[in-house]
């Protein structure tokens, strides 16, 4: 169980193609993902602006990171938010592919379907 810096308890939850987190029971952000060719491609992240200033993105992008690293999968941050944790934390360094023209156009492909 981890907790915000309000000390609420948050829980982070993967599902097919994002992970979420929730405060006490109710979700309050997301980072949405596309998974291919080994690779994690992290598109977009966003937490409700009324729980913002908490490190609820923080919590959530780490526990996101560690998950994809766990899995064998490669990490790749075309998400602001996810390129911003990249550089605080570097544990994650050995993990991290970076955006390619490749990774655009296929991003670009399965979202517009």
């Amino acid at each position: 169980m981890t907790t915000d810096k309000t000390g609420a308890e948050t829980t982070v939850t993967a599902e097919k193609d994002q992970f979420t987190i929730a405060v006490d029971g109710k979700q309050v952000g997301l980072a949405d993902f596309v998974d291919h060719d080994g690779q994690r491609i992290f598109h977009h992240t966003e937490v409700d602006s009324a729980f913002e200033g908490r490190g609820l993105a923080s919590i959530m992008v780490g526990e996101a990171l560690a998950a994809t690293r766990d899995a064998g999968l490669r990490i790749v941050p075309k998400c602001a938010m996810v390129a911003k944790y990249l550089e605080k934390h570097h544990d994650f360094d050995d993990a991290v592919d970076p955006v390619t023209a490749d990774t655009e156009s296929y991003l670009e492909q399965v979202l517009s379907s």
